[in-house]
């Protein structure tokens, strides 16, 4: 069987690959316990100085599982999803993300918690919650605005339109567009290069550099949590999520 969250380590560099290619690397609550498992073990692992998230140079992740989504009533505190938001948004070394082809939902959101971002020629960044009937999550409601500007974070969320990689790069989303085919060699090397540097400093630089938001990150990553679960249990959500689900023939 194979497994859907690889982990390799090398040289200080802790590599977590998503790897259900034949869901497009959709994330389902397995997926969620197995990145929350290794996180906190890297977190306490001293011979991890760097985290390096990546899917396959044509698909990072078609964000949250639908199907798997269907089956929750809610969002609680003890929820993997929840539980995986809280403990990478505390990570403490840095976290490097390298996204080739479809960056959906958490896809992107997830980035906004990364440290250096590296996309391929083929990456879209999407945040469909809008069209879902749903909301912005991993407090993203908070970060984007920051991050690109009120108007830019309302078009992305509300008129829930992908972006191609260079686009994405013009609004500081990503340190840097790469081929395709040398996306995740060069994430690789990055990563090994700052692994080798000091990690106490690494991890002191880090923490100075989110410290400003980091109350207010996990302030809104729950309070997105309820709202989310609200929408969830609503009639738009429902039908939205069960038409994506209908077998196209």
């Amino acid at each position: 069987m194979d497994l859907i969250i690889v982990a390799e380590q090398q040289d200080g560099l802790l590599t977590l690959t998503l790897n259900r290619p034949t869901k497009r690397n959709a994330l389902n609550t397995e997926m969620y316990l197995a990145l929350t498992a290794a996180l906190r073990q890297a977190t306490q692992n001293d011979t991890v100085h760097v985290l390096l998230i990546q899917g396959q140079c044509d698909c990072f992740t078609a964000g949250n599982d639908l199907a798997d989504f269907m089956g929750k009533s809610s969002l609680d505190a003890d929820d993997p999803i929840l539980q995986f938001l809280h403990t990478l948004a505390d990570f403490p070394k840095p976290v490097i993300a390298a996204v080739g082809g479809p960056a959906v939902g958490i896809g992107t959101t997830l980035l906004l918690h990364c440290d250096l971002v590296y996309l391929a020629d083929n990456a879209r960044l999407q945040l469909p919650f809008v069209e879902l009937g749903l909301v912005p999550e991993f407090a993203s409601s908070l970060l984007l605005p920051r991050t690109v500007g009120h108007l830019k974070a309302a078009e992305l969320l509300l008129l829930a339109e992908a972006i191609d990689a260079e686009e994405a790069l013009r609004l500081g989303l990503a340190n840097k567009v790469l081929a395709a085919d040398t996306l995740l060699t060069f994430a690789r090397e990055r990563g090994l290069k700052l692994a080798a540097k000091p990690p106490k400093a690494l991890q002191k630089s880090k923490a100075l550099l989110k410290q400003e938001l980091k109350q207010a990150v996990h302030f809104v990553i729950d309070l997105e949590a309820r709202a989310f679960s609200l929408a969830l249990q609503g009639e738009e959500a429902q039908q939205r999520i069960a038409q994506r689900l209908k077998p196209r023939g």
